[in-house]
């Protein structure tokens, strides 16, 4: 079984992945843009039971595009958001496929939110498409 492992910026707060992602996609909304300072976000989804966490975190609370509220666990001191929690979805976690630091890391399957991709943006062939 694949181990994966993550770390904000500082590596104060840490994640330890068992096993690999349930899925792994692309959001280009708007709140992810300004999340990563990027023009998408890249997040893998796993089941909360395949995750632990180690070290000190503090959470804050946005309103996705959809209108549901997202629940951001990020370092007190470097500020790297480590993972993310879904309350309509409470034994699902995501965790922003960047601070597995892994170029390795299983591809995107699936893009979303794409009505607000940048035009210049090309995506891999043969994921999946959702408006």
């Amino acid at each position: 079984m694949a181990t994966h492992e993550a770390a904000c910026s500082c590596g104060q707060l840490r994640l330890i992945a068992d096993g690999d992602p349930i899925r792994v996609s692309i959001c280009h909304c708007l709140e992810c843009q300004r999340r990563t300072g990027s023009v998408f976000g890249v997040q893998a989804r796993f089941d909360a039971e395949q995750l632990r966490t180690e070290g000190r975190s503090s959470e804050y609370v946005r309103i996705s595009d959809d209108g549901e509220e997202r629940v951001f666990s990020f370092c007190p001191e470097c500020g790297g958001t480590v993972f993310f929690k879904f309350p309509t979805m409470p034994k699902m976690i995501a965790v922003p496929v960047g601070v597995f630091a892994d170029p390795d890391f299983p591809v995107p399957i699936r893009s979303i939110y794409e009505t607000r991709q940048h035009p210049w943006v090309q995506l891999p062939d043969g994921i999946e498409h959702e408006a």
